[in-house]
């Protein structure tokens, strides 16, 4: 039974984590390295332990620090999170060499699916289409050459070992092969200490479609529906949606039973996702398994009302799925924003700083995955993302307008983030249809980067700054009326305190 977890990790994965261990009486064991010794998951963990300095790989990644820490505190299980150690078999084993129970799948269920060639093979024996491409590793850029023409222009070059969209270079003609195998290679190996790469056929016009599993050690698995993850950046996921626009009843179905096929190929264990691409005519095939909980993964939760955390803690427990699959019907619509100290007027360039003032956005179906607090430092050793703002409403188009709202009432001073940059995309038409697909960002670069300015939001905001200029040094003098208090008053402070910028 387990009656105590460390979380190795930090940020907002780490207190979502550590809130469901609360609500189940378990308790958590932070971990933290030099750097986070003030951070949200430190202060809201039961205990907490300091395992290195600020740089990850003598913290975060440190394998031994975060076993020998488990064993200090005697955790009966360690939770992964997302990112870090979450994907990493060694960890996994080593884990069970010291009798700790391993929240998430076996280290050799990792293994076959963390290589992308391996995972290929298996999902073609399995039944599960994937996209033309090469079975085995490319030796040189001249194989690479010869494949790209077999196949035919565009193709994709990809790390086997890759995520989060290293690894992986679009290639549209011949000249630019040789480029492309060495920087991805290169890139591949100072990321994943691998520079193992191969080839697929690009999908054009794809959709980015997850389909959210679960799976028992008594060999059950069921399928939790789908993620749209199409609005990315870079292959990184900016805006994700449940359920898809774009998918019917019929597909989702048959994508479903597919993603549950995959699982069982591997007898999986725990949560995942198994990633498809699905071009224009609704073909699908198999893009990657993710042997963790994927970040969106409030959005399913959202949308079915089931705590994936606490899923994965009775699985690795060792209990039967007690959802059955005819269970999972979803209801309404959800929609997940990611939130980052990042300047988007600058190539998106992490921004990291002090907050200054912090007002996150409450009402009916809002929730909010972050770990900050005014006064928090962003460091500038992690990846930058803040936190998640998560709406549900009973229908899309109230989603999109909740969360129109809830970006609008999200307020973070002290550095940059990409919050307007979101509030574009919730007003972009093809959005709000339900029209885009992986290309989303890049056919809208210029009005999202560059909107044409209505001087709606922008002369709000420095009328409101004006309204509270004008009242500090007019407050004496100013004798275009007065309050019933007796204190001067100005219309610029009357449009401040209609705007809730002035409180006295």
């Amino acid at each position: 039974m387990i009656r105590k977890i460390l979380v190795a990790n930090r940020g907002e994965i780490a207190v979502r984590v550590m809130r469901s261990c609360r609500e189940m009486g378990i308790q958590s064991v932070a971990v933290f390295s030099e750097a986070d010794r003030t951070a949200r998951h430190v202060l809201y963990a039961d205990e907490a332990c300091l395992i290195g300095p600020a740089a990850s790989k003598e913290s975060y990644l440190d394998i031994e620090k975060i076993i020998r820490a488990a064993k200090e505190h005697q955790a009966d299980a360690i939770h992964p999170g997302y990112g870090f150690l979450s994907e990493n078999a060694g960890f996994a084993r080593r884990c069970k060499e010291e009798n700790i129970i391993f929240i998430g799948p076996a280290a050799e269920t990792m293994e076959a699916m963390g290589d992308k060639i391996s995972a290929r093979k298996r999902m073609i024996a399995a039944g599960v289409p994937v996209v033309p491409g090469t079975q085995q590793p490319l030796q040189d850029a001249a194989e690479a050459l010869r494949i790209c023409k077999e196949i035919g222009f565009p193709v994709m070059l990809k790390a086997s070992m890759g995520g989060g969209g290293k690894g992986m270079r679009l290639i549209h003609k011949e000249e630019e092969v040789e480029e492309a195998y060495n920087s991805a290679r290169s890139e591949s190996l100072s990321s994943f200490g691998d520079d193992t790469v191969y080839l697929e056929k690009f999908v054009e016009e794809p959709h980015h479609i997850e389909f959210q599993i679960l799976g028992d050690n008594h060999g059950n698995v069921i399928q939790l529906c789908e993620r749209e993850c199409s609005v990315q950046r870079r292959n990184q996921k900016i805006v994700e949606e449940s359920p898809s626009p774009f998918i019917t009843s019929e597909l989702r179905m048959n994508m479903g039973e597919k993603a549950v096929a995959a699982a069982k190929a591997v007898n999986y264990s725990g949560a995942g996702t198994i990633e498809f691409l699905v071009d224009k005519h609704r073909n699908f095939y198999f893009l990657e398994m993710n042997t963790r909980l994927q970040v969106e993964h409030p959005i399913t939760e959202e949308v079915l009302g089931v705590d994936l955390v606490k899923e994965q803690i009775r699985v690795a427990n060792n209990e039967q799925l007690h959802i059955r699959q005819e269970d999972i019907v979803q209801r309404g619509h959800a929609i997940e924003c990611r939130i980052c100290a990042e300047d988007t007027d600058a190539g998106f360039m992490p921004s990291p700083g002090v907050i200054r003032q912090l007002t996150e956005p409450n009402g009916i179906g809002v929730r909010v995955d972050s770990y900050v607090y005014e006064g928090y430092e962003i460091p500038v050793y992690y990846d930058p993302m803040i936190g998640k703002l998560i709406v549900w409403a009973t229908t899309r188009q109230y989603a999109i307008e909740r969360m129109r709202r809830v970006l609008h009432e999200y307020k973070i001073t002290g550095l940059k983030t990409n919050i307007s940059y979101l509030r574009r995309i919730m007003d972009s038409s093809d959005f709000v249809k339900g029209k885009y697909d992986t290309s989303f960002i890049e056919k809208h670069a210029e009005q999202l980067q560059h909107p044409v300015e209505t001087g709606g939001t922008e002369t709000e905001n420095i009328a409101m700054i004006a309204a509270y200029i004008d009242y500090l040094m007019n407050l004496e003098e100013n004798s275009s009326g007065t309050a019933a208090d007796g204190r001067p008053i100005s219309r610029w402070r009357e449009f401040g305190l209609q705007k809730g910028v002035l409180r006295i």
